[in-house]
């Protein structure tokens, strides 16, 4: 299969007087798994029905392996939608279902009906959409329910079903509308696994829009993590994780979520939380808010005193929740996998100075000059 370059460049749309999408630019490499992720409302899914042609943006352009396609109607795009819902016709069976977008393209209105076609069809076309359905069935591993109809599917093969009427088109790129958020955990978590296992297999661009940092996370070769209709960081999935450009990707990516402290700048840039200084200076003075992950903390010998309020186990790990005593109203989360703390007793908490996230008053990263590591 042939994979395509998607480039999007100062695409806008708005609804009335919402603004759902504000400038976005963005360059989707051939081959590559991209997730669109955010909380509902951000754009994702407008911006991918920008893509496929089925909005039209108010400026900007879209491109397809360099040729602007901004004006082009969807059908011409070669682009293949899989939605949410699976969009199955009820009765048609499997093979009919995979089959109708080459039957549309490839057959004359004449051609489609369901008996004058069987005699007027070209014998020779309808015998390469059946091996088509055939081979996108083999790689769905779904050739034995090509006989039924969807309602005798689970929701797993019906999803499996809708990726093979996109495969069997042998499209540009397949755009992919949170088409796992009807399935139960464990399904996703199946199919999850599937849907990279089938980019691999095919090398084919996929651009994937999912409210779920998880999927995001787990599939994707890069992330587009979108709000309010801008793209606040495009980058790996370690890269989203490690080195969060604000606090809306901060709180965003990770699970459980990143643990946020308020603290100030000295006049001398030194870092003040909770009472105690910290042996770091960053270029800016003032209130600043410090984010450490839940594997960044450690119970020690000395440090911030606490007080554990909640132990979740997940199998081998353990999350800890404690309230911290010098200040009651703030909470921080660690994983512990070994020597837990007993419930309501006092603990104190560890952290290196190299693991803090720190932003600015404006929510943006900064880059903070470590002198030693002070908190044991």
């Amino acid at each position: 299969m042939s994979s395509q370059s998607v480039t999007l460049t100062n695409i806008g749309k708005g609804f009335g007087t919402t603004k759902v999408l504000k400038g976005i630019d963005l360059d989707i490499q051939a081959g590559e798994f991209l997730s669109l992720v955010g909380m509902s409302g951000c754009g994702k899914s407008t911006l991918l029905r920008i893509i496929a042609g089925l909005e039209t943006a108010d400026q900007g352009r879209v491109a397809i392996n360099g040729a602007d396609v901004t004006g082009t109607d969807p059908t011409d795009r070669n682009l293949a939608m899989v939605f949410q819902s699976y969009a199955l016709y009820p009765h048609m069976s499997v093979r009919q279902n995979i089959a109708t977008p080459l039957r549309m393209r490839r057959l004359k209105l004449i051609d489609r009906l369901p008996l004058i076609g069987r005699l007027t069809a070209n014998r020779a076309v309808l015998r390469e959409i059946d091996h088509a359905v055939e081979q996108a069935a083999e790689v769905l591993q779904i050739s034995a329910l090509l006989d039924r109809k969807p309602a005798q599917l689970s929701g797993g093969q019906r999803q499996r079903v809708a990726l093979a009427r996109a495969l069997v088109r042998q499209p540009a790129a397949f755009l992919m509308d949170e088409p796992l958020s009807n399935l139960d955990a464990k399904l996703r978590a199946h199919m999850r696994d599937e849907l990279a296992a089938l980019h691999k297999r095919l090398g084919a661009t996929f651009i994937y829009v999912t409210h779920d940092q998880v999927e995001a996370m787990t599939m994707s070769d890069r992330i587009a993590l979108m709000s309010e209709g801008r793209i606040e960081q495009l980058g790996t999935p370690d890269e989203l994780y490690r080195r969060p450009a604000n606090l809306t990707v901060a709180r965003f990516i990770g699970a459980p979520t990143i643990n946020l402290l308020p603290a100030e700048s000295l006049a001398d840039g030194r870092l003040r939380l909770l009472g105690e200084v910290l042996d770091m200076r960053i270029r800016q003075a003032g209130p600043v808010t410090l984010g450490l992950r839940a594997e960044d903390i450690h119970l020690a010998a000395k440090g911030l005193p606490a007080r554990v309020t909640r132990i979740e186990t997940h199998g081998a790990d353990r999350y800890v929740t404690c309230c911290l005593l010098a200040d009651e109203t703030l909470s921080v989360t660690l994983r512990q996998s070994a020597s837990l703390p007993r419930p309501s007793g006092q603990v104190h908490l560890g952290f290196a100075p190299e693991a803090l996230h720190v932003f600015g008053a404006d929510g943006q990263r900064l880059t903070p000059r470590l002198r030693q590591q002070v908190v044991a």
